[in-house]
């Protein structure tokens, strides 16, 4: 994706953790294009990263994400402030 990365509020990353520590499953819903339909996914978050000052996720079976694709995450929606 060639748009500007856009943080995630800190809450919404927490909530990432804490799912990524505990190894719970997880639904996760994003959309890569502003225009196109929400995708879901479930899987168990393995790691959260950084690359190029962008923040990912990855799963278990190795599906990545850009964290500002997110939606939400177990039905909990993401919101833009920290």
């Amino acid at each position: 994706m060639d748009t500007p990365y856009t943080p995630i509020s800190c809450s919404f990353y927490d909530e990432l953790e804490a799912l990524a520590t505990t190894r719970q499953p997880c639904q996760l819903v994003y959309r890569t294009q502003p225009d196109s339909p929400p995708v879901t996914y479930q899987g168990v978050i393995a790691d959260l990263f950084i690359q190029d000052k962008v923040e990912y996720l990855r799963l278990t079976d190795g599906f990545t994400l850009r964290l500002d694709n997110l939606l939400a995450v177990d039905q909990k929606e993401r919101r833009d402030v920290c």
